[in-house]
């Protein structure tokens, strides 16, 4: 019983995190995007866009792995061996897709663009 109770908590946190749901950037993964690459800019200004893609991709991936060990730990019947390495590979590849095709959808202007990153590059300083 435990087993799945885990494995539902995980399932709920990774489905937040994860591409499937279509309200999650604006509660979890852009803050956690932009807090790393705020964090990251505290080394370097011109790190806080790269750092920032880097943490939602992150956040994403996460999520979808936190998705597929809940998933396991739910509907698995008897214990088996986790293959770590295929569930992230799965992980990255599907998060690596998601990201692709949302940066074409906003490079053939299909997608508007946030204006959380405008300032970069008018003056090259940090609004904060």
């Amino acid at each position: 019983m435990l087993k799945k109770l885990r494995g539902g908590f995980l399932l709920i946190i990774g489905y937040l995190l994860s591409p499937l749901c279509w309200w999650n950037d604006l509660f979890f993964n852009l803050p956690i995007a932009y807090f790393f690459g705020y964090v990251c800019s505290w080394f370097s200004p011109n790190l806080l866009l790269p750092c920032s893609i880097i943490g939602y991709w992150v956040s994403n991936i996460v999520g979808i792995l936190l998705m597929q060990f809940g998933t396991v730990d739910i509907f698995q019947k008897q214990p088996e061996e986790r293959n770590l390495k295929k569930q992230l590979l799965t992980g990255m590849v599907s998060s690596t897709i998601y990201t692709i095709a949302i940066l074409a959808l906003i490079q053939l202007k299909i997608l508007d663009a946030p204006v959380l990153f405008s300032f970069i590059g008018k003056n090259d300083s940090m609004p904060f």
